[in-house]
């Protein structure tokens, strides 16, 4: 909203204090004033001037010579602008002006003949084109008659003017009109507020004796007020009216059209006039549109409606699109000489939903949708034809043609103080309440120690009790309140147990090297399943942005595949990346989709890359199975974790492993297949998919310290030859249970196939470390214990290796 000040103080005298503290204190009050337009951008030498003569430039065809009366003297201008005529009052920049934009007017030459100044059009004043009228919009301004030759112009164009930008919320509707912020303004101010006051004859003939009306759809539009105006005489608005428009943001397009759109700011109240001879039959029906039905509006542009839109109509076809724009077959035009004045009540759902379905916004439809004062729907029409009768030379019919069905009763609010104190921390005498609520001109009466509120229509924003509340403590200050420390007792913040370990996990991979990613939970059907560890019925959208975000997903990895892919097209050929974040597993009791979070992980290209030391290392199963390992280590599930080897769609059928954790199946592990590699465009991919919850929920001993060993251990090598298929995590735990308490750890050192071992065979070499931390071990202790594990080795089909 845009407000004009020097307009403000046509109904509250804000003289005393400079725009700048009068925003000041708007925004202290509840009302956030965005910026401070000062209209006249510090312009100095800008005068009325009289083109007393007007002549081709000889030496140019597009340039005029005038002769130019600037009061003190007659000087000579040159000007390209088209309507330049003799006889016209124009605007004239004088040596050393300064224009907005920081154009500096000197005397010049042009093709040889000298120009003092500048003829100016509005736009050179710092006037937005949108907002000069359609006749003045290619040239220069043209003033009325009575504008005497050397005075400032920018007194006369309401230059001399500040415009305060609001930044209104969705509840405060009422400031979206000159007399509402007048109201506010008079209450921050303790300053008495001047409405108009409206008065004008009117004809013996009566509008119902001209006009019709029905309403056929009363419960969307329970109000509609039509006044009719004869002998109109179409022409430019006074320049009063056209410079407070376009300090508003509004166009001037001529008298009548201007009147409704000065009365549109001023009530809050849009008004639309039809003209009568084009409406053709007397007649005005207000009913909903029928299917297909088809209008033209204002701009010019045909719109099909649906049978929710409420239109006006002359009882044939429509002519207005009710509360957001009317029509072009019934628009007052050079021609009028009787006009229609519309002023309803359009309930705001109707309006905002065919304002949405039509694609067409307007500050009418702003104000019905936010909801207009019930009790200024007649006034602003009377408002409109006093105006039209004293600028438009019309003559007004007696009466209005009205339908009225609109409860304009008051809402009664009853609170104590004692309730406003109490929820304000603050001590405000009653006496203080009653006098900032008769500031803010709204009816309270003290009864019984109660205040008791009739909330005026044109608030429609004070409802219940906390919205006077909120109406006291603003207008109190809410610099007053006062400053005090909870008196309840504080509980201190903290993770849970679960958020603390879904942190670890994040930043042991963010230690390990991976950038976190997050992707959308939107995926397409042919992906939705891909590398699930779990499938369940996809939940799709009803209202899909696409069909590649049409359904949940329900693994992490395709969309992390997609980024690895993103970024290897881009020659960033090494990628590490993780994501936390839910699958969605079929639907609950209650209609939602389960949701389980699952951390995922994808590596491509290479691990380490010392260039210097001339050390590279390409990423393969074992450095994310070691990631992997390491992060469980860290949850202290380490000793709970084992691989299990595995063939899954879409994985490599012998580098891809099941994760289990205390036996039970909680991911996934391994090289993306070659083919799937090859669609993508990329080289070896390997990925890692987890259920984080399943994880996360397990329940884990505290950690012990272990003091450093005081004995030493003794260590055993085996080599083992086994078939092919045997896995080595298979070897491993027979290992381990038959090595007894001695033994305190195994590891793999050497994987051999080929040359000296038996086709369909392999080697594996383990190291195994015997220990006893209360003492040292005798060679007898370990041999026996050695030969457990040799027999067990035996017994599963191992031979050792000569």
């Amino acid at each position: 909203m845009l407000v004009s000040t020097k307009w403000l103080n046509e109904y509250v005298n804000t003289g005393g204090i400079t725009p700048a503290e009068l925003a000041e204190k708007i925004t202290r009050s509840g009302i956030e004033v965005d910026s401070i337009i000062d209209r006249s951008h510090g312009m100095t030498n800008v005068v009325v001037g009289y083109v007393k003569e007007c002549v081709k430039h000889p030496e140019a065809d597009k340039l005029n010579i005038c002769q130019v009366d600037v009061g003190e003297e007659v000087t000579q201008i040159i000007c390209g602008a088209p309507n330049v005529a003799e006889g016209q009052k124009v605007i004239v920049a004088r040596p050393g002006a300064v224009l907005p934009g920081g154009m500096k007017i000197k005397k010049a030459k042009l093709r040889g003949e000298e120009s003092n100044g500048m003829i100016c059009s509005l736009q050179e004043l710092g006037i937005e084109g949108k907002l000069v009228a359609k006749a003045y919009a290619e040239g220069i301004y043209v003033l009325p008659e009575g504008a005497v030759p050397g005075e400032s112009a920018l007194p006369l164009l309401g230059l001399d003017d500040t415009v305060l930008e609001f930044d209104l919320t969705p509840n405060r509707s009422d400031a979206l009109s000159m007399l509402g912020v007048a109201y506010e303004v008079a209450a921050i101010l303790s300053e008495e507020i001047h409405l108009p006051e409206i008065d004008y004859k009117t004809s013996e003939v009566k509008a119902e004796d001209m006009l019709k009306l029905r309403v056929d759809a009363p419960d969307v539009n329970p109000m509609y007020v039509a006044k009719v105006v004869k002998n109109v005489k179409i022409a430019e608005s006074p320049l009063w009216l056209q410079n407070y428009l376009m300090a508003s943001g509004v166009r001037p397009h001529n008298n009548v059209v201007d009147i409704t759109n000065y009365v549109l700011m001023e009530y809050g109240q849009p008004l639309h006039a039809f003209d009568y001879d084009r409406l053709e039959t007397g007649e005005i029906v207000v009913r909903h549109a029928l299917e297909g039905e088809k209008i033209t509006t204002l701009d010019e542009v045909e719109r099909t409606l649906q049978p929710h839109h409420l239109v006006i109509t002359n009882g044939q076809q429509p002519v207005a699109l009710a509360g957001v724009m009317g029509g072009a077959n019934s628009e007052v035009h050079d021609g009028t000489t009787t006009v229609v004045i519309e002023s309803a009540y359009f309930a705001g759902s109707s309006v905002r939903q065919t304002s949405k379905d039509v694609g067409l916004r307007s500050d009418a439809s702003t104000r019905f949708e936010k909801g207009v004062d019930p009790n200024r729907v007649l006034e602003a029409a009377e408002r409109a034809a006093q105006l039209m009768s004293d600028i438009a030379g019309g003559e007004v019919l007696a009466n209005s043609v009205l339908f009225d069905e609109l409860d304009k009763t008051a809402e009664r609010i009853t609170i104590s103080p004692d309730y406003i104190n109490s929820r304000l921390g603050m001590k405000i005498s009653m006496d203080e309440m009653l006098t900032i609520l008769e500031r803010l001109r709204i009816p309270t009466q003290a009864i019984n120690g109660q205040l008791v509120i009739d909330a005026p229509t044109r608030r429609q924003d004070l409802r219940i009790k906390e919205d006077i509340i909120e109406e006291i403590a603003r207008m109190h200050g809410y610099d007053e309140i006062p400053k005090t420390l909870p008196i309840t007792e504080s509980t201190p913040g903290g993770l849970t147990p679960y958020q603390a370990k879904r942190r670890i996990v994040r930043q042991y991979l963010e230690g390990a090297g991976f950038y976190q990613a997050i992707t959308y939970s939107l995926t397409s059907k042919e992906q939705a399943q891909a590398y699930a560890l779990e499938t369940a019925p996809v939940t799709e959208l009803l209202m899909p942005m696409s069909e590649e975000r049409s359904v949940l997903r329900q693994s992490l990895v395709p969309h992390l595949l997609e980024v690895a892919t993103y970024n290897v097209a881009r020659r960033i050929d090494s990628v590490a990346l993780y994501e936390t974040g839910s699958v969605f597993l079929g639907m609950e009791e209650d209609g939602l989709p389960r949701e389980v979070e699952h951390v995922a992980a994808v590596m491509t290209g290479k691990w380490v890359d010392h260039a210097w030391q001339g050390e590279t290392k390409k990423v393969d199963f074992f450095v994310l199975k070691g990631i992997v390992e390491g992060m469980m280590n860290r949850l202290g599930l380490a000793d709970r974790l084992s691989f299990e080897q595995s063939v899954v769609d879409g994985m490599h059928p012998g580098r891809t492993a099941t994760i289990l954790l205390n036996g039970e199946r909680i991911g996934l592990i391994g090289q993306i297949h070659p083919t799937e590699q090859k669609k993508r465009d990329l080289k070896e991919t390997y990925v890692m998919e987890m259920n984080l919850k399943q994880v996360l929920t397990v329940a884990t001993e505290d950690l012990i310290y272990v003091p450093v060993p005081r004995f030493p251990s003794i260590s055993r090598d085996i080599a083992l030859v086994v078939s092919t298929e045997t896995s080595a995590g298979a070897l491993e735990s027979v290992i381990r249970q038959a090595g007894g308490k001695l033994l305190k750890d195994v590891k793999l050192f050497d994987l051999y196939e080929g040359e000296n071992v038996e086709e369909g065979k392999k080697s594996l070499a383990f190291s195994l470390t015997y220990f006893d931390p209360e003492r040292t071990l005798t060679d007898e202790e370990v041999v026996k214990a050695h030969d457990k594990v040799l027999n067990a080795l035996t017994e599963a089909n191992a031979q050792l290796r000569g």
